[in-house]
């Protein structure tokens, strides 16, 4: 994933401890020439007067996908996907609180392909304390059951890695699979592999961690119903415990930020 996403972040999350990407139109070439297999997803800027011209770019240069952000309203997703033109996939990056009022509506608009809910940026416009509230109080729920209703693909938020993070990955896919998601984001706790070692050892831990990810999402894939609601109520309990205490301070930013994305 390429992000390519400036307009308006320094003003969002300028104050927090997060990711702010410097990507440029030259990364998308870069990471074009290494792949195989993998597809290219970039994230564009929210629509503005150039946005023609900005998705033209990405696609002649090799995104295979291109994710819009910051969307306010079913108006925006219908002009997105019309300046695409169906010439690469899409993914509506769904993470502001008008979005999530007018959701109804915006899931009606012929051709989306595919939808991935921001905790980051959506907790941070509703002036939540912790992004993971969406979860436990059932907004991610809510939005699920919307996108599912005109059987689009959806995923939500980041996760770290098997027993780290603020809330553990291990109850975080078990509510991708209660909810019915098909993909995440890595957040930037996967990074942390690289620290201190050469990029090799780095990139040998790295493959090691996804690994691990997909092992354990392939034992809750075989969870009963039974078995992963008991383990939503422990993730609403932990969520609860979370805000009511210190422990809140910088985690939300660290498990919010992108390092790539992963299918379920």
């Amino acid at each position: 994933m390429v992000d390519l996403e400036i307009n308006g972040k320094d003003e969002r999350q300028g104050h927090l401890n997060s990711v702010i990407s410097r990507h440029t139109l030259e990364d998308v070439t870069k990471i074009r020439k290494v792949l195989n297999s993998s597809q290219l997803m970039v994230r564009i800027n929210p629509l503005h007067d150039d946005s023609a011209g900005e998705i033209t770019r990405c696609i002649e240069l090799g995104a295979d996908i291109l994710m819009l952000p910051m969307f306010t309203n079913a108006v925006e997703v219908d002009k997105f996907l019309t300046l695409v033109r169906g010439r690469v996939e899409t993914c509506l990056l769904l993470e502001t609180g008008q979005a999530l009022a007018r959701v109804n509506e915006i899931v009606k608009v012929n051709g989306i392909q595919n939808i991935h809910i921001g905790l980051n940026d959506l907790h941070l416009s509703l002036k939540l304390d912790f992004m993971f509230e969406l979860l436990s109080c059932g907004i991610v729920e809510y939005l699920a059951s919307s996108i599912k209703s005109q059987s689009i693909k959806f995923g939500f938020g980041g996760i770290a890695r098997i027993g780290q993070g603020a809330l553990g990955s291990e109850l975080i896919l078990s509510e991708h699979h209660r909810l019915g998601s098909s993909q995440v984001i890595l957040s930037r706790d996967f990074n942390l592999v690289y620290e201190g070692v050469s990029p090799e050892v780095g990139a040998g831990r790295f493959c090691k961690e996804v690994d691990s990810l997909k092992k354990y999402n392939r034992t809750v894939s075989l969870y009963t119903n039974e078995q992963l609601l008991s383990n939503s109520l422990e993730l609403k309990s932990t969520v609860h415990k979370l805000v009511s205490s210190k422990y809140l301070q910088d985690v939300d930013a660290l498990d919010s930020a992108q390092t790539c994305s992963l299918p379920l």
